[in-house]
């Protein structure tokens, strides 16, 4: 009975979630700085934040945010703000290198619940997530779909979020391919870090 809306939910995040995004920035950062594992951890975070968007839109919070201009004003420079503050981390990174070396900085280990909160964070606080998934649960699922079926949208999301994340952190992860990303590590943290001042600045300016 809901094949057509399942599968009309799953191209559409099929195609938002491998688009170039702060999740993806984050992701990819984590895995060439920190390895396979930490990349893993904040591929679930940003499957918990999927998790989060899901919750509000069922029980309706997603409209009301984007029903009030303060409150999604607010969303947005929060989620500015955050963003901000990882690109200016890049640039740090980058300029530190200099002095040291960035292969050195690279391979610290990273505590797991920090790796899983970047993650959550980033998603969570992404007003374009709400958008994509108020759309979601006001145009594409029906008025007729039960609260547990939506529920169950939300499980698939969420973990097909992971599981896309969480392939790519495998695969920037791999000896050959990271330690060739290493190599220009300190010219990625500066490319990464502008990426991510220039998306809050979009993202705190104006949803595209």
């Amino acid at each position: 009975m809901y094949w057509g809306e399942f599968f009309t939910i799953a191209i559409a995040h099929l195609f938002a979630v491998a688009s170039p995004g702060p999740d993806f920035a984050v992701v990819t950062r984590q895995c060439i700085t920190s390895g396979t594992k930490a990349g893993i951890w904040t591929s679930l975070g940003v499957g918990f934040g999927i998790l989060l968007h899901v919750t509000y839109c069922i029980f309706g919070v997603a409209l009301l945010i984007s029903q009030s201009s303060f409150l999604f004003n607010a969303m947005k420079y929060l989620a500015g703000a955050y963003l901000i503050y990882l690109g200016a981390q890049s640039v740090r990174a980058f300029i530190e290198s200099v002095e040291h070396s960035y292969v050195e900085q690279a391979t610290s280990e990273q505590s797991v619940r920090k790796a899983f909160m970047l993650g959550f964070l980033t998603n969570g606080l992404n007003p374009k997530a709400t958008l994509f998934f108020l759309a979601l649960f006001t145009v594409v699922i029906g008025e007729d779909t039960s609260t547990m079926v939506q529920v169950l949208y939300g499980l698939y999301l969420a973990a097909a979020t992971f599981i896309w994340f969480s392939l790519l952190s495998k695969l920037f992860g791999i000896t050959i391919v990271r330690s060739r990303l290493l190599k220009m590590g300190k010219w990625f943290e500066l490319g990464m870090g502008i990426v991510l001042i220039l998306v809050a600045l979009q993202i705190a300016l104006k949803i595209l």
